[in-house]
């Protein structure tokens, strides 16, 4: 087999395997999205977002399932069958003079086969019954009889035209790889034929140039097929004259299917005869393909472009890079300059699609992550808000109470104010009244004690009811500002969590009760403009202290009768009587409010709590299976896209050793150099599932100066046979870590930077919603200016992630990391501990922890309040910054907004007077820990 035939198959093998493991990773994100769907943890809108995409899954399906072809269009015969003998690495196709510019060839479509055949069919549709010439003999090169198109079907369109199917046994042909050759002078033009054999193949397109320059006919063709295809690339072969017959071997009609000697020997006459020549091309085809389109006066180079492609498909900016064709000057360069171009257009296809994956993954993690965040958020916030509710009430119900018990005389002043600023227009207003089923005489004479009755009950009715209508108000008045400032609040607290309800439970009856129980009892304004029942019971009342007036005989009803019986009504009125009764039924009403509302709020706290229980079931699910398993797909994908764009990093000596991991150096991964390899081998799903949130949370977290970030990463599943594949993540490469700079006695003011630029990594991480969990010496790295940078985000999560998992080194675990209940101030308290050891200036552990035998003595001792012992040479400012940040009670920790200043501020201060603080000498620390002992 020669090099170049193993060179290009061996391409397209890759890709073909590069491209079934993407399938996978397609499948199992497929798989994982249905579950994710159909287990009711997302509301609609969430669950959208965990799909692929109509215009994402078709380019993932087009690249992952279509097979390469290679397709090649020319301006003759001559032209393309030197390409497709070239490809072959054999006379394939016969020999033919390309100035016989008149020669019709059919399309031919080469596809693998265990035997040489050859057939005619319509493309897609059914093979015809022909007498080809190649049925009768043994062929290595086909007829050209067999290839030459009939002047009637040159005339019929491209789909229409019988095409020879040509079976070959030969290694560029596997994995269902087809090699088609366009048809020659027939109707159709370029962008037809592309349009019609791209369908359901991935496209690798060759133009075979057989003169100096494009005709015409040719570049309006060309400018026609990059119009309709501007992002295609081509592939342009300059193919040298053809040599004199005596130079050439004629069609060979041996059995076999490697290349022959005779094809050789043909080659080296070829090349021979075209280097005497001194064959070249000129500028002047160059620029003819640069003035349509297809090239660029300043070509980029396969690996710029593959760093942009990668660049912009990780950085999720959705930017979208179109490869640049080629022209190949030199015929004698076409296998390895083949392979190259195929390598290219291969790889851009999957880097593309694993891109897109990829951006699937994170936007479906960004989601779980979001949704974690609100389930957590929940969990916190409902219970104070029922907690907030009851509250509210009960100020409310007491202070409105204290109302109805205390300030009877400010509601009687309301009352005699409002009665004595509206006497004299009620008379006039009463003087007025027309009575209403009534019989009156023109004289104003009443006939009976029945119709006397009723002009009294509606003069008492017209005076009552303005007389409500203006004491409503004032009362209104007096009570708005304490309304506002309680039911307010309480009522949005209120509508927050009935919608909660009603979203997570089929009966929202109680909650919409407690609603209508809230607006009886509490919004004033509602229950005294509608006249209920207190207000009711008032008027009756009234009404009754009227009726109780002795009467004469009934007078006439005339103006001066309305009048007197209405100033003696607002005369009867007992301002004190009806403050008290008002009072009292004030009093009445609240608590019977104030006990349906503590029903209804019960009631309301039932169904939240076992509300609250499922969605911590649900979370739980969301960190531990949902999670985890897309972070391995996003992983997969981003790993597959790295390895494909920059190839398997080439590991060099070890330069550290971790407890999940052994870091090598590498000098040259992806143009980075002097880079530094994580290696890390996974045991187990769980140790997947760590390593896979680990590199998202690394990968997504924004640059930071203070943050060591993650280049890449590639997954080599061929580590240990297959059974164990190792993760490979690229970062950069620093000097040393804290503990070796401390150890090697890195100066006073310098280990002050450092632990500056971790706070300001911290901040940064929580800023995030991070919280890393393993701040220590050896996860702080440094560069050769002795800048600190927090790595390692091994146990780094969002705090919504957090299972309450007792992780971290521990010396530096915060107590509360026992209890499996804490947030980001555990940092604050590990940062504490790492400020010890540079405060100390050495990497011994403290006396205290040092006496103590085992991890569990350890953590108990910490939980009982031991801390690190202060050294004589601590700077007090420090020590009681140490202290404060290593506190019990977590509440009690310094922010890290306000301990970077008071860092900075110690470092000027040290700055201005360096002697003030010296890392102990070997005496003293000699002296130190003999008493210590």
């Amino acid at each position: 087999m020669a090099v170049h035939q193993q060179s290009l198959a061996h391409e397209v093998h890759n890709f073909v395997k590069n491209a079934h493991r993407l399938r996978g990773v397609l499948s199992e994100t497929e798989s994982m999205f249905k579950d994710i769907n159909t287990c009711g943890n997302f509301d609609q809108e969430q669950t959208v977002v965990a799909e692929i995409l109509a215009e994402e899954r078709g380019e993932l399906e087009h690249v992952l399932s279509d097979p390469p072809c290679f397709i090649i269009l020319g301006q003759t015969c001559y032209a393309k069958a030197s390409v497709v003998n070239e490809v072959f690495n054999q006379t394939v196709l016969p020999p033919i003079d390309d100035e016989d510019f008149d020669t019709k060839w059919r399309m031919a479509r080469f596809k693998y086969g265990e035997q040489r055949t050859i057939s005619r069919s319509i493309p897609g549709s059914y093979e015809l019954v022909d007498n080809l010439t190649d049925n009768y003999h043994s062929w290595r090169t086909i007829p050209s009889q067999d290839l030459v198109l009939r002047d009637s079907e040159a005339r019929e369109p491209v789909g229409t035209l019988p095409c020879l199917e040509v079976n070959l046994k030969h290694n560029v042909l596997k994995d269902d790889v087809q090699v088609i050759l366009s048809p020659t002078n027939c109707s159709a033009s370029l962008s037809e034929m592309v349009a019609l054999y791209k369908e359901d193949v991935l496209p690798i397109v060759m133009y075979a140039i057989g003169a100096d320059q494009l005709t015409e006919k040719d570049l309006e063709e060309l400018k026609e097929l990059h119009e309709a295809e501007p992002e295609l690339p081509v592939f342009f072969v300059r193919v040298p004259p053809p040599l004199p017959l005596d130079l050439t071997d004629g069609p060979s009609r041996v059995n076999g299917v490697g290349p022959t000697n005779d094809y050789r020997n043909s080659n080296s006459k070829r090349n021979s005869k075209r280097n005497s020549a001194e064959y070249k091309i000129g500028l002047n085809l160059f620029q003819q393909l640069c003035d349509i389109g297809f090239l660029s006066m300043l070509p980029t180079s396969t690996e710029q472009v593959l760093q942009t492609l990668s660049s912009s498909t990780s950085s999720g900016s959705g930017e979208h890079v179109i490869m640049e064709s080629e022209l190949l000057e030199n015929f004698d360069q076409f296998t390895p300059s083949l392979v190259q171009y195929t390598q290219r257009v291969l790889r851009q296809m999957l880097v593309a699609v694993a891109g897109v994956m990829n951006q699937i993954h994170g936007r479906c993690l960004k989601m779980i992550i979001m949704t974690a965040f609100d389930m957590q958020r929940d969990m916190m916030v409902t219970p104070r808000r029922l907690e907030f509710a009851r509250e509210k009430e009960c100020e409310l119900y007491n202070s409105l109470m204290d109302i109805a018990m205390k300030k009877q005389d400010e509601i009687k002043t309301i009352i005699a104010e409002t009665v004595q600023d509206m006497k004299e227009k009620l008379v006039a207003k009463a003087a007025e009244y027309d009575f209403i089923g009534v019989d009156i005489s023109d004289s104003a004479e009443i006939r009976t004690a029945r119709d006397l009755k009723i002009c009294t009950g509606q003069v008492e009715e017209l005076l009552l009811g303005a007389l409500n209508n203006a004491i409503a108000g004032k009362l209104v008045e007096s009570v708005d500002i304490l309304r506002d400032s309680y039911t307010g609040t309480l009522t949005r607290c209120l509508e927050s969590l009935e919608k909660a309800d009603r979203d997570n439970n089929e009966h929202a009856s109680t909650t919409e009760a407690l609603k209508q129980i809230i607006n009886a009892a509490y919004q004033v304004e509602i229950t005294i403009r509608t006249s209920s029942s207190f207000v009711r019971i008032l008027l009756e009342k009234m009404k009754q202290l009227i009726q109780s007036m002795p009467w004469k005989t009934p007078p006439r009803v005339d103006e001066n009768w309305r009048k007197k019986m209405a100033q003696d009504m607002i005369k009867s009125l007992s301002e004190a009587r009806l403050a008290k009764s008002i009072c009292a039924q004030f009093k009445e009403r609240l608590k019977n409010s104030h006990e349906q509302f503590s029903a209804a709020l019960k009631q309301l706290e039932a169904k939240h709590s076992g509300r609250l229980e499922k969605t911590e079931e649900q979370r739980l699910k969301v960190r531990k299976i949902h999670a985890p398993k897309v972070a391995k797909l996003a992983l997969e994908s981003i790993s597959m896209k790295d390895f494909i764009s920059f190839g398997m990093p080439q590991l060099g000596r070890e330069i550290g050793r971790g407890q999940y991991g052994v870091v090598y150096s590498c000098e040259n991964w992806a143009g980075i150099h002097n880079c530094a390899i994580k290696s890390v081998v996974p045991p187990d799903e769980k140790h997947w599932n760590d390593l896979a949130l680990e590199f998202f949370y690394t990968k997504n977290v924004p640059e930071h100066p203070r943050v060591a970030g993650l280049r890449g990463s590639v997954i080599d599943y061929s580590y240990g046979g297959g059974s164990s594949p190792a993760v490979y993540l690229i970062m950069d490469r620093m000097h040393r870590d804290l503990y070796a700079a401390i150890k090697t006695g890195l100066d006073w003011q310098s280990r002050l930077q450092v632990a500056i630029d971790v706070v300001e990594g911290m901040r940064f991480l929580h800023s995030q919603g991070l919280v890393h969990r393993d701040i220590k010496l050896k996860n702080v790295l440094m560069d050769k200016q002795n800048r600190g940078k927090i790595t390692d985000l091994g146990f780094c999560k969002p705090e919504a992630m957090m299972s309450g998992s007792i992780v971290g080194t521990p010396i530096h675990m915060a107590p509360e990391l026992f209890s499996g209940r804490y947030d980001n101030s555990v940092d604050v308290y590990a940062f504490g501990i790492l400020f010890w050891y540079v405060c100390a200036g050495h990497v011994r552990l403290p006396f205290a922890f040092e006496q103590c035998t085992s991890k569990d003595q350890l953590w108990m001792s910490v939980k009982k309040g031991m801390r690190p012992e202060k050294l004589p040479h601590f700077d007090e400012e420090c020590w009681e910054l140490m202290q404060a940040c290593w506190a019990g009670d977590q509440n009690k920790r310094p922010l890290l907004g306000d301990v970077e200043p008071q860092l900075k501020a110690i470092l000027e201060r040290f700055k201005i007077s360096p002697a003030a603080h010296m890392a102990p000498n070997s005496k003293a620390l000699h002296k130190l820990l003999s008493t210590n002992l």
